[in-house]
């Protein structure tokens, strides 16, 4: 007879916990009308804006002289000084904050969190799929607003003219920051999880990057601010170089591990259901 205390109970790797999370997320994403709608939202917001610039006089149609102002500012901006200097790609990632809120809050809502944790207690490995999830979620935000940039500028008739290479760096440079919004929305729902539309504001709050416009009138106009998730997406901009990339590559990967061990660490002590 086998003696008992030679048993080994395998336990899943990492790789095949965060491998089957990432299928249930997905399939979840993917599954939900949800995603769907935020990815029309994302391609009807450049349309909306370049579509302003077709009005004779109007003041969003003075700075619209090119389409792709329309996805990044010219250059590092982080006091800003009119609304279109604020109506570029960095709005999907405000938006993108309320469908991660949405996403998360279902999951609470459901009680899927609470059968999760019965059976799968690992609290990061839910972080870091969230994060993930959210952040491919939100690249494919990028992905439309860019598509209905294009379409809407061609129909205006705007200029496509552009340093090619600059602007491949800024969309790169937004793409990437991506991960860190989507850690920065997965952590203050998790602090927020039993207040639903107190996690919506504090994401939109967040998402807007007011605290960092404050402390850029009072610092200045200072590169210092990119190691703030919105002063990376500024940095985003039409003058971009590989450089640029690296910072926002940096930033976001910093940020999002971060948020996830802060995030693991308040599931691990508190009620999380």
């Amino acid at each position: 007879m086998q003696n008992s205390n030679n048993l080994k109970f395998d336990t899943p790797s990492f790789g095949k916990r965060i491998k089957g999370m990432l299928s249930v997320d997905f399939y979840r994403l993917f599954h939900t009308h949800l995603f769907y709608i935020f990815l029309a939202i994302a391609a009807i917001i450049p349309a909306m804006i370049i579509g302003t610039t077709g009005m004779e006089g109007s003041q969003t149609g003075a700075l619209f002289t090119n389409v792709w102002q329309a996805i990044a500012v010219e250059s590092p901006l982080y006091v800003v000084k009119d609304i279109g200097q604020y109506a570029n790609m960095n709005m999907v990632f405000i938006f993108g904050g309320i469908m991660v809120s949405i996403f998360i809050g279902h999951d609470y809502k459901s009680g899927y969190v609470k059968q999760l944790f019965t059976t799968h207690a690992k609290k990061q490995d839910y972080m870091m799929s969230k994060s993930l999830t959210c952040a491919f979620a939100m690249a494919s935000m990028c992905i439309t607003y860019l598509l209905g940039t294009i379409l809407a500028g061609a129909l205006v008739g705007l200029s496509f003219s552009v340093n090619f290479g600059s602007l491949i760096c800024a969309l790169l440079g937004k793409l990437l920051m991506s991960l860190g919004w989507a850690s920065l929305y997965v952590f203050l729902n998790i602090i927020f999880r039993k207040y639903f539309w107190i996690s919506i504001a504090s994401s939109f709050f967040f998402g807007t990057g007011i605290l960092i416009i404050g402390a850029a009138a009072i610092l200045g106009n200072s590169a210092i601010l990119n190691i703030f998730l919105y002063g990376s997406s500024v940095f985003a901009c039409l003058s971009s170089n590989f450089l640029s990339v690296i910072i926002c590559f940096i930033c976001s990967v910093a940020w999002a591990v971060i948020y996830n061990l802060i995030g693991t660490y308040i599931l691990n002590k508190s009620d999380v259901y």
